[in-house]
């Protein structure tokens, strides 16, 4: 997404450092541990020939680091053999660099250093060291322990090989892509310096775009627009949920994915980018509800063929839209109180809140807004999570804990052993026990699903909408030594009640669909809020009365 791309897609903690450039990877369980830095030498004045495999072995110990105290674990050495040998028959004079990493884990305390020939080109070098280091990554921390089935070491000496004779830094950058490609799981991809820099703008709230959230479809690859930030570029040129991103500026997005398609659609406030959209639903109908003497009676209306920013659009779903570039304000909590009467004409007060993206601050954010109601009289609530596409973990299981007591279980993981760990509260305080309904619908993904089955699963809201995207993976995020970031699907999860939402989603308590709006109204005074011509949230009101109902007959 563009703006606040599932942040760290799922991930627990902002990115914290372990030296200088590089961060633990942020992941639901702590058991996840990246390689710290360990001294490395690289003889780049070294040139030497190579005439054979076994001169190569006799000059490797005299070249090849230490890890702290640790010595070379059999596998490692095995590594440093083939890429050796692979790679440096390449030429007669080669300088050899060798790059240690280290595993601070419990589980398996080891180092591996990978020796291999330094390219010519000083750029194309850097991304050599890139490559065995995000290559470290994998092998050690990849949800897949067969790697796609596939001999990773073996991986590491073909990509090696074909990025040797390479002259730019992006033609070897996309040799690491293809080499991550080969696992089979599109959420594993690494991103470049300029790329990473960009993915983390939102942290702070602003950026300078034109408040799309994207990502790509696993299943097809395509970019799809997840949301549009209210009152954006994006949302005044009428660009919904299910829009499909062909073109940036004329560029096919085919092979794109969602990082780099968004780095082209940032940039500096003012200038204007062209997108061309894709939308598989046309003709649409904008739904809405009148009032009409007390009760509420839906009307279609056809949109506007020719919303603002539309150059061209046709009847086969193409369209192009000039949007401009302007400074997005991202906060990622809104809410309303909904007033209305109940059939005994008691007044009651119900807490909206949506919840845009898991950044930061949005635990702080709806703590502080859950008090805000109580202070006012709020006797339910409805958390709105409809096309939120995720963020940080971490901030999902804090939002978890302000409607949960105890020690509940808020999410399981399973690592690439199939080991299962539950994620459980301390002595957990709720901030309310209000009753809750909770809205859900296909752009409800990753952090979403993590809150939506907490909340669901230990009995605590009703789940109102439409099923959720289905993203139960987990990854880390780490910077590499040049600016770069990998990555990297460590875990699955399950909800709390062990159900897999990856590729299945979470199917909600209640549909909200079009033939509700046929059944009798509610019998219920609405007090003039724009949200009711939502029929969800009319729907959410309903169980919300049902639940008072039960309440107060016990």
């Amino acid at each position: 997404m563009e703006a606040l791309r599932p942040k760290y897609d799922l991930n627990p903690a902002h990115i914290s450092p372990i030296s200088k450039k590089l961060p633990k990877p942020t992941s639901v369980s702590s058991k996840y541990h990246t390689p710290r830095k360990c001294r490395v030498f690289v003889p780049r004045n070294s040139l030497f020939r190579t005439k054979s495999d076994a001169q190569i072995d006799r000059r490797r110990e005299s070249l090849l680091p230490r890890c702290s105290d640790s010595s070379l674990i059999n596998s490692g050495k095995e590594v440093v053999e083939s890429v050796a040998r692979g790679v440096v028959g390449f030429t007669a004079a080669a300088a050899v660099a060798a790059v240690c990493i280290c595993w601070d884990s419990p589980a398996t305390a080891e180092s591996l250093t990978v020796a291999f020939p330094v390219s010519r080109a000083r750029e194309v070098n850097t991304v050599q060291r890139t490559l065995v280091e995000a290559w470290g990554l994998i092998r050690e921390t990849f949800v897949d322990p067969t790697f796609n089935h596939q001999d990773w070491d073996l991986k590491l000496q073909q990509t090696m090989v074909e990025m040797f004779p390479l002259r730019s830094a992006d033609a070897a950058y996309n040799k690491i892509s293809g080499m991550l490609s080969t696992l089979g799981d599109p959420f594993t991809r690494i991103i470049s310096p300029k790329e990473y820099q960009s993915f983390r703008i939102g942290s702070d709230g602003n950026l300078q775009g034109v408040g799309l959230f994207i990502n790509m479809e696993p299943k097809t690859g395509h970019l799809v627009v997840m949301s549009s930030v209210e009152g954006s570029p994006a949302a005044r040129a009428g660009i919904h949920e299910g829009d499909e991103l062909v073109e940036i500026n004329g560029e096919s997005l085919d092979g794109i994915d969602s990082e780099a398609a968004a780095q082209k659609l940032r940039g500096r406030a003012g200038t204007s980018v062209t997108v061309k959209l894709h939308n598989v639903d046309q003709p649409q109908l904008l739904v809405a509800l009148i009032q009409n003497d007390g009760n509420l009676e839906k009307k279609d209306y056809p949109l506007n063929s020719q919303p603002q920013g539309t150059d061209s659009e046709s009847n086969s779903g193409f369209r192009e839209v000039n949007l401009p570039r302007e400074i997005i304000k991202l906060s990622p909590i809104s809410s309303t109180i909904i007033p209305h009467r109940t059939q005994d004409g008691r007044l009651l007060k119900t807490g909206y809140v949506k919840l845009l993206a898991f950044s930061q601050n949005a635990a702080v954010d709806m703590e502080n807004t859950v008090h805000e109601m109580e202070d006012q009289g709020v006797e339910s609530y409805i958390l709105d999570l409809r096309n939120n596409p995720g963020g940080l973990v971490k901030a999902g299981l804090d939002v978890a804990r302000i409607w949960l007591d105890g020690n509940e279980t808020l999410v399981n993981t399973i690592d690439r052993d199939g080991n299962m760990a539950p994620i459980n509260m301390a002595s957990g305080h709720a901030l309310t026990h209000d009753p809750l309904v909770v809205l859900v619908n296909e752009g409800s993904a990753s952090a979403s699903e993590i809150l939506a089955g907490a909340l669901h699963d230990n009995g605590r809201a009703i789940l109102v909408g439409h099923k959720t995207f289905g993203k139960g993976k987990i990854q880390s995020v780490t910077e590499l030594h040049d600016g770069s970031a990998l990555f990297v699907t460590v875990a699955k999860y399950l909800s709390p009640a062990l159900h897999d939402i990856d590729q299945v989603g979470i199917t909600p308590d209640v549909q909200c669909t079009t033939e509700m709006l046929n059944s009798p109204p509610k019998e219920r005074n609405v007090i003039g809020s724009p949200l009711e011509a939502d029929s969800c949230i009319m729907v959410a009101e309903h169980e919300l009365d049902v639940q008072e109902s039960i309440g107060a007959a016990s």
